[in-house]
This record gives structure tokens, C-alpha cells and sequence, in this order.
């Protein structure tokens, strides 16, 4: 751990290295990105450990992230092991913090090697068996963002003391309602009517998220809301399956794939309502931005997509698979003068009380700062943090103080 000063108060300031099981565009990589951006270098050394080379790399070196790459598949390598633990042990890293499954093999193993806590955070739905039996044999401490994998995790025996419930958040500053840009999403597909509805997918083109789902929802409302028009935003390996399903279904005219974009704050605000069809979520962040835009959100009752959306006030839920459903619930938002605007306004509410960003960074931080058994003197107002692991062990099971009633 590193001195440093703040006010005159010494701090020991902890290096953290983010082992990162993928580099696409995703939400698990947006939730690192938005972490270390946010960790106050005061405190935090953040060093990045990535399977290869990517856009998403060149965004942690955009932050002054030192970023190393190593192969990380399942069963780690020897050659990736060994690297890491030098790295490790020249660094000086105090905490190793693990995203995938695969990352928290590597960094379980490291960490039993090297005598250093790690952290895994698990942003699907549920464990898988890898990470589990990295947790019995390592003893990390798992962090969960939603209530249901929580529940998921105590189920698979996961012990309390090595269990947190830290949900995702979501910058309202950033994702946030406004005008629209006239040279946005809507100018490019060509919809000139203001009041024309346009509906979005917003997510990974993979099976656990359903869009498959998404389009054949769209087939039944061409003809409940013949006005409409419908847009997917994202890319992956289902790409060639839902071209080949807009052709067959005839929606050429009416649904278009618009691949990831880098405008997000914007297009959010280019649509009117955004549908969730996921097979599999844990705390989708694409929720969470849209309703921090004003959106209404119409979501299939997966994971902690129910701690989100209220049925009737934000939007509406429907069982999982549930297309017909999802097209009766869009239309109804419709369908009612006012409602769409109405239910986007509470959306946003709950969004600003129930989503905020820098307290889940917070709280991971804390988290961080007790698995290295650090010992900070805080200024006044702020949160000191003088617990050990044995003390975390001793309170017991963890919960967000920011989500309570959710």
C-alpha cells in the first residue's frame, strides 16, 4: 500500500489490479469502465489485466490504466498464471478484482499463490459452477448486483462473510431526458414525424438476450400500432439469425439493426419506449439507462429486471419468452393520451432515488478497501472505513444501505 495525503490526513492508498475476463462492448465492460473512472486516485491505484487486445483496452489506457494482456481461458495456463503473479508481486497490488468466470480462476489462483484477497464480481443472473469452485477452493469474496443472484448465491452455499449485494448504477447526469439531436437516430431512419412511436432493443445480439423475442413482438405490433417503427441497437453472434427473421417476417420497412453506437445518452432520447426481451439478466444497464432517460420500460420478469421496473408506474413485466405479451403491454402504453410521457417522468424519478451510479462505486470501493485490510482516516462527512476482513466476516451478509425498499 502506498502513502499518500489529504488534508493532512494519511491514507494508505491501495492498487487494485481489475482482472477482466473479455474486452467486447458490453455491460460487463461498461461497469469496469465506469468503476475505475470513478475509484478517486487518492485512494486507488488501478492497474488492467485483458485476455487480448481491444477498443475496450484502449478505453482503460484513456483513462492512464496501465494495461497488460495475458490469455485467460478457463482452465488458466501456466505461462498466464506465473505472469500474473509477477505482476503481482512487482506491482505491488494489495487486491486482485475478477469479472467472468474465467478471470476468477486466474485471480483465485494468483491470489492463493500470492497471499492477496480477491473479489469477484458475478454480473449475470446466477453463479455458474466455475465460480463457484473458485470460491470454495480460494475463499474470494463474491459480489452480486442484483437481489435474485444473491438469493441464488446463499442457495449454492456461498457463506455470508464472502457474499456482497452491490447493484449496478447509472450516471443520471449523463443518461438523462432532453431535446433531440435533428441529425440523431431518427434522421437516419429516415422518420421525419415527431409523433411517430419508435421502440428500441437496446443489448448483445446473444441468446440470453432474447432478441429474437424483440422481433417477433414487432410482428404482432404492426398491426396494434400500425404507426410504429422499431430498432435494434447492438451486434453479436445472432446478427445473420434476425436479419434472416426481418426478411421472413416482412418487417424490412419497419425494423432496422443499427449496430452499437457510441451516441447512447442521445438515442435514448431518440426513442419512445424501450423493450427488454432477455432470456437472462442480472441488473441490466440498459434498463437503467433508459428509464434515467424518461423511458417507459416494457421488460420480461427475469433476474433483478423486477427491482427496476414497477409494473403500472415505470413500465410493465411479462414471463420470459412472452412476445404477445410484450406487444399487448407496448400497445397499451400507447394507447393511453399521456401515459407513455407520464410513466417516462416516474421512470426518471426512480432512476435518480434508486440507480445512483457513484454510490454502487462507493460501495465497491469500500469493499475493495476492507478485503486489503485497509485502515483509512476519512474527512469529515465522508465514510470511514477501518474494518478488516475478519471484521466484514463477523457482520455477516452485505446489502446495499442505497437499495433498501427496492
Amino acid at each position: 500500500m502506498q502513502p499518500t495525503q489529504i488534508s493532512g490526513a494519511t491514507l494508505a492508498r491501495i492498487h487494485v489490479l481489475e482482472v477482466i475476463g473479455n474486452g467486447i462492448v458490453g455491460g460487463m465492460e461498461s461497469v469496469v469502465l465506469r468503476l475505475v473512472a470513478r475509484l478517486p486516485r487518492e485512494r486507488f491505484t488501478v492497474t488492467a489485466l485483458c485476455p487480448f487486445d481491444s477498443p475496450f483496452a484502449d478505453q482503460l489506457r484513456a483513462l492512464n490504466i496501465q494495461v497488460v494482456i495475458v490469455p485467460m481461458p478457463d482452465e488458466p495456463p501456466w505461462a498466464s498464471i506465473q505472469t500474473t503473479c509477477a505482476l503481482v508481486q512487482a506491482r505491488g497490488i494489495d487486491v486482485l478484482h475478477a469479472h467472468l468466470e474465467n478471470a476468477h480462476a486466474l485471480a483465485g489462483l494468483v491470489g492463493s499463490l500470492t497471499a492477496r484477497p480477491v473479489l469477484a464480481t458475478v454480473h449475470g443472473r446466477q453463479l455458474n459452477m466455475l465460480d463457484v469452485e473458485v470460491q470454495r477452493m480460494a475463499s474470494t469474496h463474491v459480489h452480486v448486483v442484483s437481489q435474485h443472484s444473491q438469493l441464488h448465491a446463499l442457495g449454492l452455499g456461498i457463506g455470508a462473510s464472502h457474499l456482497s449485494w452491490i447493484p449496478n448504477g447509472v450516471d443520471t447526469d449523463v443518461f438523462q431526458p432532453g431535446k433531440r439531436a435533428a441529425l440523431g437516430l431518427r434522421k437516419e431512419l429516415g422518420i421525419s414525424d415527431e409523433h411517430m412511436p419508435l421502440i428500441g432493443f437496446v443489448g448483445r445480439l446473444s441468446s440470453e438476450k432474447g432478441p429474437e423475442v424483440f422481433v417477433r413482438a414487432a410482428v404482432l405490433l404492426r398491426s396494434l400500432i400500425p404507426s410504429a417503427r422499431f430498432v435494434m441497437i447492438g451486434d453479436g453472434p445472432m446478427r445473420p439469425a434476425i436479419e434472416s427473421m426481418i426478411v421472413r417476417f416482412g418487417l424490412i420497412d419497419r425494423l432496422q439493426l443499427v449496430g452499437v453506437r457510441d451516441d447512447m445518452p442521445d438515442t435514448y432520447r431518440q426513442l419512445d419506449l424501450l423493450v427488454c426481451s432477455s432470456h437472462s439478466e442480472a441488473m441490466p444497464l440498459a434498463v437503467m439507462e433508459a428509464m434515467a432517460s424518461a423511458l417507459p420500460v416494457v421488460a420480461t420478469r427475469v433476474g433483478g429486471v423486477p427491482d427496476l421496473v414497477e409494473p403500472g408506474k415505470t413500465g410493465w413485466l411479462v414471463a420470459q419468452g412472452d412476445f404477445q405479451g410484450i406487444a399487448n403491454r407496448v400497445a397499451h402504453v400507447f394507447d393511453a393520451a399521456g401515459e407513455c410521457a407520464d410513466m417516462g417522468a416516474r421512470a426518471r424519478l426512480r432512476a435518480l432515488t434508486r440507480f445512483d451510479l457513484q454510490s454502487s462505486v462507493n460501495e465497491t470501493g469500500r469493499l475493495l478497501l476492507e478485503l486489503a485490510g485497509s485502515r483509512w482516516l476519512a474527512e469529515p462527512g465522508e465514510v470511514t472505513v477501518d474494518d478488516t476482513l475478519p471484521a466484514l466476516a463477523r457482520r455477516g451478509l452485505r446489502g446495499p444501505h442505497f437499495a433498501s425498499g427496492s
